[in-house]
């Protein structure tokens, strides 16, 4: 079973997806803010991660980043959840390190499918 951790501040959204997120056999981590998202990578390293960009405290571009720059390295997906979807704001993603960015709203059905083409792609 892969570990997702979802690291989401709007507490709507978060419990939507990590329903469905579980519903479909992950084990969902949860955060609420990037300091959050920091100490659970330190205590149980997920396979993917579910990253909001706009988030109290730490940003999820600044959460990206460190998450690349530390022990999760390149291998493990990140993908970007947001409102915000203007050409500079991707650019900002990928350059941080995200491998793949949603913008909200978006189905949940389209969600898990990205969940699980993303892991797919990293156990080849």
């Amino acid at each position: 079973m892969s570990t997702i951790l979802l690291v989401e501040d709007d507490p709507d959204i978060r419990h939507l997806v990590s329903y469905k997120l579980t519903k479909a056999g992950f084990d969902v981590v949860e955060a609420a803010d990037g300091p959050a998202a920091l100490r659970a990578v330190a205590h149980h390293p997920p396979d993917l991660v579910l990253l909001d960009v706009r988030m109290p405290r730490m940003s999820g571009i600044e959460v990206c980043r460190e998450l690349r720059a530390g022990s999760l390295g390149p291998a493990v997906p990140i993908i970007m959840l947001t409102a915000r979807s203007r050409p500079q704001d991707l650019e900002q993603g990928y350059a941080a390190g995200a491998t793949e960015y949603i913008v909200k709203p978006f189905s949940p059905r389209d969600l898990q499918e990205r969940v699980e083409a993303a892991l797919a792609r990293v156990s080849r």
